[in-house]
């Protein structure tokens, strides 16, 4: 069915690139779409009337079902073949992006948007299996360190790209720019990735286990997301809060009992994994809350229109990518876990200096310096976590390992955007106005730049020391 795949693995022992540039560019949407909507937000709410609390909704309902489902997404790739289960991600991707740039009110975006983390909970895990199973050695700590820049990088050029569609065109572009790219990167994925045998013994699927994580997930951040807007001790956060907390421990549970468990007990002993999925949840948690502040701040404070507001986002993707491959150069250097903390720590001096922004702040003076710290940092924090995560995995778990990971970016995600927002918004409450959303923005600042400490002080202490051994370590150009 597919051709002969340009694959000179016999002769040299290297596989072609091809697969990883049409992964990646796959990934690139799925992290593209996670902070796409930031700039477009508020015209999107005044288009569809959202109230303001809601918005946040359009991020959390895509990051929460793909983090949510990843897992499963990552086991179905093991079972039913990566390339199948990588394509049906796609072409669901794509066509919920279409019925996102279509919807009408706020419920079909929302549900729209829930599609898409659908898709890219499929897609995703299929994704970095096929590259982790692809390439081997330094071709694969190359592969995973472009992988582990893409997440930072594509977070960053979503909110660049969502102001220039949102000024140029309109909001519904933001959506329908996946639509041609997804058809045509389905179409090439096809003819060039050889399809995968699934496992040959037939274990089922966790159903169950995928079920309770995502309402334990959903519960938690409307939980948090209800509590910056009522205050935590009124009913309704306590009782998403509690409903959360049973889902969760409702998850623990079938995972335990279940023969085919949606996380094979084995690899929770893979510390390098394990901790590095902590670590990346952290990490985005405080990039996705410093793009969503800053949207709202450059936008309602400053008075940048969209375009501008992306714009102003642009350093700091430039300097997330330059720091990107410094990471990588680092790697074979210095131990993954000193690079990080550094990383972190810049981070949290970053988000200090964004805490003594005025409201009538300049761009050059009060918001650059703190974007050029947060996106040096963030840049270091991706790579080196990317590949510290993958480099003790056997190539049987590598869905499963890959779903872990990027469920702690997704979960990140969808708890950054939760915690900044009720941070953030909280004091806007019924008075609205920019001095309010100034005040909030200083508050969500501060938490940041604690977040981000906090975090470093958990990398060192928790992230293996070692360096990565050779066979692992990046080939320095």
């Amino acid at each position: 069915m597919h051709q002969h795949h340009s694959d000179h693995s016999g002769e040299t022992g290297r596989a072609s690139w091809v697969p990883l540039i049409l992964l990646s560019l796959a990934q690139f949407m799925v992290i593209l779409d996670i902070t796409v909507v930031n700039v477009a937000l508020p015209s999107i709410g005044r288009d569809l009337g959202f109230a303001s609390g809601d918005l946040q909704w359009v991020i959390t309902a895509y990051v929460l079902f793909t983090g949510g489902l990843l897992l499963l997404g990552g086991r179905m790739a093991d079972l039913l073949g990566r390339r199948r289960v990588f394509a049906a991600g796609l072409g669901l991707f794509t066509v919920a992006s279409l019925s996102s740039g279509l919807a009408a009110s706020p419920e079909v975006l929302i549900a729209s948007r829930a599609l898409q983390g659908l898709g890219a909970a499929l897609l995703s895990p299929g994704a970095l299996s096929i590259i982790t199973t692809t390439y081997a050695g330094v071709q694969r700590t190359k592969a995973l360190g472009v992988w582990g820049a893409l997440g930072a990088a594509g977070a960053a050029a979503g909110v660049l790209f969502g102001g220039l569609l949102t000024s140029l065109l309109s909001w519904e572009w933001v959506f329908f720019i996946n639509v041609p790219i997804g058809a045509a990167v389905l179409a090439m994925t096809l003819r060039t990735v050889p399809s995968t045998a699934g496992a040959s013994q037939r274990t089922g699927l966790d159903v169950p286990g995928g079920l309770t994580m995502v309402t334990g997930l959903v519960a938690l951040v409307f939980g948090i997301e209800r509590a910056g807007e009522n205050g935590v001790l009124s009913v309704e956060p306590l009782a998403l809060l509690g409903l959360s907390a049973i889902a969760l421990a409702t998850f623990a549970r079938v995972e335990r009992s279940n023969p085919a468990p949606l996380v094979d007990p084995s690899i929770w002993r893979i510390r390098s994994l394990v901790s590095s999925a902590v670590v990346m949840m952290g990490a985005t948690a405080s990039m996705i809350g410093a793009f969503f502040i800053n949207s709202m701040f450059l936008q309602d404070v400053v008075g940048a229109s969209a375009l501008e507001t992306g714009l102003a986002f642009l350093p700091l993707t430039l300097v997330i990518g330059v720091s990107a491959h410094a990471g990588q150069r680092l790697l074979g250097r210095l131990a993954p876990r000193s690079i990080i903390s550094a990383g972190l720590v810049t981070v949290a001096g970053g988000y200090l200096l964004l805490a003594q922004a005025p409201a009538g702040a300049s761009y050059m003076a009060d918001l650059l310096p703190g974007f050029l710290l947060i996106g040096a940092g963030i840049g270091l924090v991706f790579v080196a976590v990317s590949v510290t995560g993958m480099s003790e995995v056997e190539h049987r778990q590598a869905g499963l390992a890959s779903g872990l990971m990027t469920t702690g970016h997704e979960v990140g995600a969808a708890l950054g955007a939760a915690v900044f927002s009720a941070v953030a918004l909280g004091p806007v409450g019924e008075i609205g106005g920019s001095a309010a959303i100034a005040a909030g923005y200083t508050d969500a600042a501060t938490v940041g730049a604690a977040i981000a400490a906090g975090l470093a002080v958990l990398a060192a202490l928790i992230l293996p020391g070692e360096r990565i051994s050779a066979g692992a370590r990046p080939a320095m150009h």
